[in-house]
Parts: structure tokens; C-alpha cells; sequence
């Protein structure tokens, strides 16, 4: 399930740490928390596609780590992301 390109362009540009910025932290967690809540949506419509639900489960796997990495790094930017995305409700 792909992002289409101008919704890619806004969340990079809205998360982004510097003007070239494409691979920051930040940026991974918004495009993988927009390709979860579209899979989601999916999964929703398609309950016996477990093909899809492992490969949110793997979404989900990777975006966790990174914020883990992120909370560790800078405490600072890990709020700044959590509350942006509305994470951690």
C-alpha cells in the first residue's frame, strides 16, 4: 500500500529537520504511520488478508523502533514527533 506522492511530499515536508532532510528519524516515523493507518484501513474492508496484516505487523515493528532509537537520542524530538502524529494516545 503506497503513499500517494503529494501526501509523501507533505509529511516530509512537515516533519523534516532540515531543508534536504528525506531520512531523518522523524520522517521514517510519519511515512510509516501513514502507510499503518492506510493498511489499517485495508485490513478493515479485507479481514482474511493476512498477507497484508503481517506486513503491518512488521510497519508497526519498525516504526516502534525507531521511536525507541528517537526516545533515547533526543527526548525532546521524540515528544515533538508523538505529538504531531497523535501517537500514544
Amino acid at each position: 500500500m503506497a503513499i500517494e506522492k503529494e501526501r509523501k511530499v507533505n509529511i516530509i515536508n512537515e516533519l523534516r529537520v532540515h531543508e534536504v532532510d528525506t531520512g531523518s528519524p522523524e520522517v521514517q516515523i510519519g511515512l510509516l504511520t501513514a502507510r499503518i493507518n492506510r493498511l489499517s484501513e485495508h485490513l478493515k474492508e479485507n479481514k482474511k488478508d493476512h498477507t497484508s496484516r503481517r506486513g503491518l505487523l512488521q510497519m508497526v515493528g519498525r516504526r516502534s523502533a525507531l521511536l525507541k532509537y528517537l526516545g533515547k537520542k533526543d527526548v525532546e524530538r521524540y515528544k515533538n514527533v508523538v505529538s504531531r502524529l497523535g501517537l500514544r494516545r
